[in-house]
């Protein structure tokens, strides 16, 4: 036994454990292989979007220094690794021309996993859009349907041999709302006449990049994630609790419930009727789609107040650090009881398989004692929200895994380069890596039972 009060055994031995990480945040944006140009390659150059004006153009140079970061995941005895593939890198335009050096750098990937005994599980899409195609609408434009079948055709056809598990999208209500709705992430577009048509087409292409899929590889498994929060009324009046139920039909059933044949949930967010103006008469069908797992990724709790002043929603969150609470660098509230409570969310699902959790971990500064990087709190946050998880797999049966946000400290979007998540702390200057607390605490965990 470790020191807490349960073992990795108590989570079956065919319980998956892993950790993730994504390709802008992690690679650099080399390009002398070809890559093309990406929406966050444009985003980041424009002034106030990132925070210090950090950029990903290195980040943690994972590009030159992969075979060095998997090495160190053997050595915290980390058995599967969640990766993304650059869409840019492999087809630099988007479609068309593919960049066999961008195939070239996720076959050598790909096989250092494999030769150090560790499962890839590939995700096709984290956030990062050709540039060339987001000229012409992004997700807006309704032939990234097609796009987007052919780059998932070109990845699966040319990793089918090696990868077992794909991951279709990311997180598609962070993309699209943030992206094409608050204007916070690339694009930076804004307002419901992007989000809208954004939100439908992601929606379609979870189900097209699943079935493409299978047509090349019908024994691998293939699953999508989605981003998930427990939602909480402020107070116990009935305009908190509705306030509640629509952000909670935003951000936790916007993408499974159309994937289920569920529809989109207009009983709590009547605007979204306004998705007929881009629906063809099939896509109701076209979107049904029975994955072979679903990840979420939980981070914490929002608690969630009426206000009179956000449109259509009605609605808003009431920060973290207004609420005195623990709270992590990103003001997320340290609520280990909300990864139980959305696992039991997701588990109630009739067509919902099996669940990973695909991310979960926390960005806390780093503290240097006696030479070593010490982050007590992201160690203490993992083991509190896996105590959590534990009790939600006793109690929802299609829980199978559990992965940490992130391997190596990286770019974390608008938050630039010092919300740091990962187990390896980089020093963005030098590119020296070092394996924090928090991660010899996961390595002993995986190890003792």
């Amino acid at each position: 036994m470790t020191n807490n009060t349960f073992s990795k055994e108590d989570f079956g031995n065919d319980f998956i454990w892993g950790i993730s990480s994504s390709a802008l945040q992690t690679e650099g944006a080399i390009s002398s292989d070809g890559k093309g140009e990406s929406n966050w390659d444009v985003f980041v150059t424009k002034p106030n979007r990132i925070a210090n004006n950090d950029t990903h153009f290195v980040a943690a140079d994972f590009y030159n220094n992969y075979k060095t970061d998997i090495a160190l995941m053997k050595e915290m005895g980390i058995p599967n690794f969640r990766l993304s593939l650059s869409w840019s890198r492999i087809l630099p335009n988007g479609i068309g021309t593919i960049n066999q050096k961008g195939l070239d750098f996720y076959h050598n990937v790909i096989d250092c996993c494999i030769a150090n005994g560790i499962e890839p599980f590939v995700t096709l899409y984290h956030w990062d859009l050709p540039q060339e195609l987001e000229k012409k609408g992004g997700w807006t434009n309704r032939e990234i349907l097609q796009w987007f079948e052919e780059y998932t055709r070109v990845c699966v056809t040319a990793f089918k041999d090696k990868v077992r598990y794909w991951i279709v999208l990311n997180e598609p209500m962070v993309f699209t709302g943030g992206g094409y709705f608050l204007g916070l992430h690339a694009p930076g577009k804004k307002g419901f006449k992007h989000f809208l048509p954004a939100l439908h087409h992601a929606v379609l292409c979870q189900a097209i990049g699943y079935h493409a899929i299978k047509a090349i590889a019908p024994q691998a498994q293939v699953g999508t994630t989605y981003s998930c929060s427990y939602i909480t009324p402020y107070s116990a009046a009935a305009k908190d609790k509705k306030a509640a139920h629509r952000i909670d039909a935003l951000l936790n059933r916007l993408f499974i419930e159309p994937s289920l044949g569920l529809g989109y949930p207009t009983d709590a967010l009547s605007f979204l009727k306004k998705i007929k103006k881009y629906e063809y008469p099939d896509d109701h069908e076209l979107m049904k789609v029975t994955f072979d797992f679903i990840g979420i990724q939980n981070y914490t709790r929002e608690v969630i107040a009426h206000s009179y002043f956000t449109p259509y929603i009605k609605a808003k969150i009431i920060p973290a650090d207004k609420r005195k609470v623990f709270y992590t660098a990103m003001d997320w509230e340290v609520y280990p009881e909300a990864i139980y409570e959305m696992v039991c969310k997701f588990d109630a699902y009739e067509g919902v398989k099996k669940i990973l959790i695909t991310e979960n971990g926390a960005a806390f500064p780093d503290e240097v004692i006696d030479g070593t990087i010490d982050d007590h709190h992201r160690s203490h946050f993992i083991k509190s929200y896996l105590e959590q998880v534990l009790i939600a797999k006793k109690s929802c049966s299609k829980l199978s895994g559990y992965f940490v946000w992130s391997l190596t400290d990286n770019f974390e979007w608008a938050e630039g380069l010092k919300k740091r998540f990962g187990l390896i702390h980089i020093d963005f200057t030098t590119q020296k890596r070092t394996i924090k607390n928090s991660g010899w605490w996961y390595k002993k965990f995986l190890e003792e039972s």
